[in-house]
């Protein structure tokens, strides 16, 4: 059986069936909402995959959207509850689908807070996970080997977050012993078709492992 519902409150928006042994969360950007990413499901999982699309917890200061912390506040003070949030949030999910069958998927401010929530500490052992357009949060420092492997992936032109910001992620990572590959692409600060086959081919190998 197979739904596509929001949540009270609209907190989240679930699509696919409802009983599955796998499952793609997706964290959105700055001043988006949890619809945004929702398309994704179509072109990366099959029908048989349980996708789970997270809305911030914020209203964006614009008066349209979501934001998961204020990027406009001086040391984004709101960022520690929202890791708190984001992390309740995930292990809640886990008691219908395990993290070890859950990949994450986030773009712009929600790869920072995917890459942060699953790495730092002791981390989360999920399936896999993707950051598009991201960037490392200040003092961030993965350490979690639970991840088998992440991939990263940047627009080369990208205007509103630079793609050295993905090198940096990069660097990061390995360094706390993650294996990461970054892809990046000529354009600007999206998710470009030419990416699908490089990140469903990433999700089928990551949960096949």
């Amino acid at each position: 059986m197979s739904s596509q519902t929001s949540q009270p409150n609209d907190q989240l928006i679930r699509s696919g069936p409802d009983l599955c042994d796998r499952r793609l969360v997706l964290l959105h950007g700055w001043g988006a909402d949890a619809d945004d990413l929702l398309d994704l499901a179509e072109v990366l999982v099959g029908p048989a995959v349980s996708v789970v699309a997270l809305r911030a917890p914020l209203p964006h200061p614009s008066g349209s959207g979501r934001q998961w912390y204020d990027l406009q506040q001086p040391n984004w003070p709101q960022l520690p509850a929202a890791r708190t949030q984001l992390l309740e949030r995930l292990l809640a999910l886990a008691a219908e689908v395990p993290l070890q069958q859950t990949a994450l998927l986030g773009f712009s401010q929600g790869a920072a807070m995917a890459l942060d929530v699953a790495t730092a500490g002791s981390g989360l052992p999920l399936a896999g996970l993707i950051g598009c357009s991201g960037y490392p949060h200040p003092g961030w420092q993965p350490t979690a080997a639970s991840l088998p492997k992440i991939l990263l992936t940047h627009g080369e032109q990208d205007p509103v977050v630079p793609y050295g910001a993905s090198e940096a992620l990069k660097e990061q990572l390995q360094l706390g012993g993650i294996d990461t590959e970054l892809v990046g692409f000529t354009g600007g600060h999206t998710i470009d078709g030419c990416l699908f086959p490089a990140l469903r081919s990433y999700l089928a190998s990551q949960w096949s492992c």
